[in-house]
């Protein structure tokens, strides 16, 4: 009788454990802030991530659905960068990405909190999305052609996109894609992804960046979000 219950209760743990998981949310943090330096994040008081530098990306984190203090804080001190609430929900996917200039300038230190849709694309296709996190460009049309294909005469899929602002999911299909981000308006370059590969199944986010410091010549940072 003894083993049974605890053979009972280790089952009923392990259920609840099960149910737990598959009712929590995962984050995932970009260091897109220029002229910060390295990060520590804590999460509830506790230290999360260690050391994250500029242009660079955790995994998802898995987290039971609440609310979260986060604080951001210079790597290897107590200097608090931010400090912000975060609520998370259950079976769902977040992207918190560190924004704007630490040192003072405007546009100010911030943090986006971007909700992602990984559930597959369609037969054939992938999706794409993209986020202006880059404080020293201006408002950005977005082109996606075949490689190399001149931008005369074509339409950008995004206009007008202003800085910490994000994209829809763009649906298009498996091939080979070549993104440029251009000063709205103008066929100006500021941001060019050179030839990307895309197969089934795949899911990307296209995150525009200052280069370190701030200001020009931008770049862009690739998030692998599925597959």
């Amino acid at each position: 009788m003894k083993r049974l219950v605890l053979l009972c209760a280790t089952m009923l743990t392990v259920a609840g454990l099960a149910m737990a998981q598959s009712s929590g949310a995962r984050v995932r943090i970009v260091h897109a802030s220029p002229d910060a330096p390295a990060v520590d994040i804590y999460v509830n008081g506790g230290m999360v991530l260690e050391n994250l530098p500029f242009r660079e990306y955790s995994e998802y984190l898995s987290l039971p659905a609440g609310t979260y203090t986060v604080e951001i804080k210079v790597t290897g001190t107590n200097t608090v960068v931010k400090q912000l609430s975060v609520p998370v929900q259950a079976d769902r996917d977040y992207t918190a990405i560190a924004v704007g200039y630490a040192g003072g300038d405007q546009p100010g230190f911030d943090v986006m909190l971007l909700e992602d849709d990984n559930s597959a694309p369609e037969d054939g296709r992938i999706k794409i999305r993209v986020a202006h996190t880059a404080p020293g460009a201006p408002a950005v049309d977005v082109y996606v052609t075949t490689p190399f294909e001149t931008l005369s005469g074509k339409q950008p899929v995004l206009t007008n996109v202003p800085f910490k602002a994000a994209s829809g999911y763009l649906s298009v299909p498996i091939g080979m894609y070549q993104a440029r981000v251009a000063v709205a308006g103008t066929n100006t370059i500021a941001i060019d992804s050179h030839r990307l590969v895309t197969w089934g199944g795949m899911i990307r986010t296209i995150i525009a960046v200052d280069n370190e410091g701030g200001g020009a010549p931008f770049d862009l940072i690739l998030l692998p979000d599925r597959n």
